[in-house]
């Protein structure tokens, strides 16, 4: 452990002036090459490498398996819950009992503003015409500005669930900002067996819609059930040229849409 103490001030606390260059992201993956995830997650928070960090959980169909980590490391470390108003009750339910059985003290519930959903959204369908709007208004403008507060996020993203996913690194800098944050996948070399033998071997509690065939489970009105075979995340936005929610796409300081973005989206 002193070695990576003195890798960390090799890197010369990577969390100062414009929080993470790519150069950190290579040499933290360097780093931690060799890894598993539990013992990369302890040295990391540990050794307070990062800077401040939470994690962006969705609650879905695998995330039990990150939370159940964390819960093991840090339980107080801040979870950030996109509450879009459009979840299924099932999905609530099970934060909840993720929350209360792992015993996370930390869980924020990040709110779409209500002004701009009455002049966006006043009838709350915006997800059946501009679907790229709805996520904007109910998860990227609201985790844009929660991450304010914080140089790195942990997401549950898996090189297997879809195509988009499957060279990503377990840290990269995140191009959702201009700010440097560093964005870290720990579950990023994990296969649908890892996940499910996990699952497993600490007998973790299942999203309730897993067993009806949603493998991947977002908000409501947008989330279909999977034929066996297809992409896990095929699902999602069925019929639309969309497979991620958005909040990996650009954003300005403290939120705001950068040039080019349509403010009336």
């Amino acid at each position: 452990m002193n070695d990576m103490r003195a890798i960390a001030r090799d890197i010369d606390r990577i969390d100062t002036g414009p929080r993470f260059s790519d150069d950190d992201a290579v040499r933290l993956n360097r780093m931690f090459r060799g890894q598993d995830t539990h013992e990369m997650l302890r040295n990391m928070i540990e050794d307070d490498m990062v800077g401040d960090l939470a994690t962006v959980s969705s609650f879905g169909a695998e995330s039990a398996v990150l939370l159940h980590l964390i819960s093991e490391v840090a339980p107080d470390l801040p979870v950030l819950f996109l509450d879009t108003g459009k979840h299924f009750d099932a999905t609530l339910a099970y934060r909840d009992e993720i929350v209360s059985k792992f015993g996370l003290t930390n869980l924020r519930n990040l709110t779409p503003d209500e002004q701009t959903l009455a002049a966006k959204d006043e009838t709350g369908l915006r997800w059946s015409y501009d679907p790229d709007g709805c996520c904007e208004i109910r998860k990227v403008i609201p985790l844009a500005g929660a991450l304010a507060d914080f140089d790195a996020t942990l997401t549950g993203r898996k090189a297997f669930q879809s195509a988009t996913r499957a060279n990503l690194p377990r840290f990269e800098v995140d191009i959702s900002d201009s700010q440097g944050r560093l964005k870290i996948n720990p579950l990023i070399d994990w296969t649908a067996d890892d996940i499910q033998a996990y699952f497993e071997e600490h007998d973790l509690p299942r999203h309730p819609l897993v067993e009806q065939g949603y493998p991947s489970i977002g908000c409501g009105p947008c989330t279909n059930k999977v034929a066996p075979g297809e992409d896990p995340r095929s699902g999602r936005w069925k019929g639309w040229d969309k497979t991620e929610c958005g909040i990996h796409t650009p954003v300005g300081e403290d939120g705001e849409l950068p040039p080019g973005f349509d403010p009336a989206f």
